[in-house]
């Protein structure tokens, strides 16, 4: 089997960051949002995340919030990124595993190297790494977890994804792929009901499952 991670909320404890600077980007912006506003648009990428929450506050979505938004995360993640639990030593024990180890994360890449390094994991523990930017459409499209099977050289029906997010789980079930979810963002009823296989607490659950 080939694993792929998400990063944002499964690798890395980086959804209330991203939260927090959303909040105090948009709010430059005029739009005073709620940390629940953006439970919609988790795991869709920057653009769908901010944007979303934009328009529901009548704000026509422009790149310009983004790159905003993402210049506060910078500023914030060096003092409070952690990993998730368990997620170094996790990435330690596949990577000696016969599959190919992935990352497939809708963030662009620079942020993607950003909050690895930040939250002290080797991005060199990958076989590949692959961003939001490489694919036409972000999840819960399927795009990005067909496009790293077929990098990697597998087939979907051979990979087992490890998500937080239900537009992820959407993204990798519509890929044909194994879903274990992990109920660091979302309740375990809202990840089954996106159609996840298996629900894991922590992270070095993952290891518990006859799946590897």
């Amino acid at each position: 089997m080939h694993i792929i991670f998400d990063n944002d909320g499964v690798l890395v404890d980086s959804e209330p960051v991203i939260n927090a600077a959303a909040i105090q980007g948009l709010k430059e912006y005029g739009v005073t949002a709620q940390p629940e506003d953006f439970l919609p648009f988790v795991g869709a990428g920057e653009d769908r995340y901010i944007g979303g929450v934009a328009e529901k506050y009548g704000l026509t979505y422009q790149p310009e919030m983004k790159e905003r938004v993402q210049e506060i995360y910078y500023d914030l993640i060096g003092d409070t990124l952690k990993p998730h639990k368990g997620a170094v030593e996790l990435l330690e024990t596949v990577s000696g595993f016969p599959g190919k180890v992935a990352l497939a994360s809708s963030s662009d890449h620079e942020k993607i190297r950003a909050s690895l390094r930040a939250a002290g994991i080797p991005a060199d523990v990958f076989d590949l790494i692959v961003s939001g930017e490489e694919v036409p459409s972000k999840k819960p499209s399927p795009d990005i977890y067909i496009e790293t099977a077929r990098r990697i050289g597998a087939d979907p029906a051979d990979c087992v994804v490890i998500e937080d997010a239900v537009n992820g789980v959407q993204a990798a079930k519509s890929a044909g792929m194994t879903c274990v979810a992990v109920t660091t963002s979302f309740k375990e009823d809202d990840l089954y009901k996106a159609g996840a296989d298996y629900i894991i607490r922590t992270l070095p659950d993952m290891l518990k499952l006859d799946i590897l």
